[in-house]
């Protein structure tokens, strides 16, 4: 069965699991702005280079409201894991959860679980402050899911390289965070979301808006995050381009991107101007909603080599998707993102039937997040 197919499987109505055995599930500190509120941060990984940093930081957060550790990763790194977190910490596995991407079925176990209304789902590389984290609470009080801004604490090359990117979607409308404040009641009002695209957090926010929700996008919440190492920052290049076939205007403007600058090699004042361009894009993204307390001016010098970065990686993540998608944990994820108009029409489908889930098919592989 095709991964976009529906099967009977509606589980919103079940009481959350039980916390691991000897971890009960800690009573809510939460109080005021983070009153019926709860972070869920899905993890898997390879190594605990991090663990240390994440550990101190999450010891944080849970003096300010519960913490649910959905964690992926190998037995052994789990129950490392387990001794690092904080005693109030929720820390499980992930539930079955259909399709490849293992991040998705990390969110909705977390979400499942908990009994909060507000959720703030966070990568592990992101840092929120107390303040933050009441400011998207507070905005899911007049929106069903939230927006904020990423920005790196600190800037090594590859941080300010991506900086150049995050500046240029200030502009034209929004960046997409390591982090999404949403509705518990909304998105299981739903069925959840697909867990066979490789954008997962645009069709976490699609899937919301299909079921009727507002987004908000909150650029002046400015949240960080921690640099990604040099080789991972690498290997995401063709993969982040990959996402742009989920919005196929924006992809349809960077495939153009490469025959603009064949052509303007030959014409250096038409590349100058065109540089010139993109830096000015770039400096109205930083100057837009306080962009600038977070964002150093020398970053948007980087935003062209950023341009000229996808300019040649979105070709390749064509030449990716004609192989049958990008390769993940043993398996094939062709599915960037769904257009809101066919989640519109599953949700559409989904009220004139049964309740209904996405189809595991016959595969339940976990990626790396």
């Amino acid at each position: 069965m095709d991964h976009t197919d529906f099967v009977k499987a509606d589980r919103r109505d079940e009481a959350p699991a039980e916390a691991t055995p000897g971890r009960p599930v800690p009573d809510s500190p939460a109080s005021g702005p983070l009153a019926d509120a709860r972070y869920v941060l899905p993890l898997k990984w390879a190594d605990d280079a991090d663990l240390a940093g994440l550990a101190r930081y999450l010891a944080e957060v849970v003096t300010w409201m519960p913490v649910t550790v959905v964690d992926g990763s190998a037995q052994e790194l789990f129950a490392a894991h387990r001794r690092a977190l904080p005693e109030s910490v929720e820390h499980v596995r992930p539930e079955p959860w259909p399709g490849a991407n293992g991040k998705v079925a990390g969110v909705m176990t977390g979400v499942r679980r908990a009994h909060e209304e507000r959720i703030v789902v966070a990568d592990d590389d992101v840092r929120h402050t107390r303040g933050t984290l009441e400011r998207i609470v507070g905005l899911l009080e007049q929106a069903e899911v939230v927006r904020p801004q990423n920005y790196y604490l600190e800037l090594p090359w590859q941080a300010r390289w991506d900086s150049g990117r995050a500046l240029l979607n200030r502009a034209l409308g929004g960046d997409w965070p390591g982090t999404l404040g949403v509705r518990r009641s909304v998105l299981l009002g739903a069925g959840g979301y697909d867990g066979d695209v490789l954008f997962e957090n645009l069709e976490l926010v699609r899937t919301v808006c299909a079921a009727g929700g507002r987004e908000e996008v909150a650029l002046d919440v400015l949240v960080g995050r921690v640099p990604p190492t040099v080789s991972h920052f690498l290997g995401q290049r063709v993969r982040q381009a990959y996402d742009d076939f989920a919005q196929p205007h924006r992809l349809l403007a960077e495939l153009s991107l490469l025959p603009l600058m064949c052509w303007a090699v030959r014409h250096p004042v038409g590349l100058a101007a065109g540089v010139l361009a993109v830096c000015g894009v770039a400096e109205l993204g930083r100057r837009r909603a306080e962009g600038v307390q977070v964002f150093p001016a020398g970053t948007v010098l980087w935003a062209p080599l950023w341009v000229l970065e996808r300019s040649v990686c979105v070709w390749a993540a064509v030449a990716v998707r004609a192989r049958g998608g990008v390769s993940y944990a043993g398996s094939r994820l062709r599915t960037a993102g769904h257009s809101r108009a066919v989640l519109r029409r599953r949700l559409r489908h989904r009220s004139k039937g049964s309740p209904l889930l996405l189809d595991a098919g016959p595969s339940q592989a976990r990626g790396r997040w």
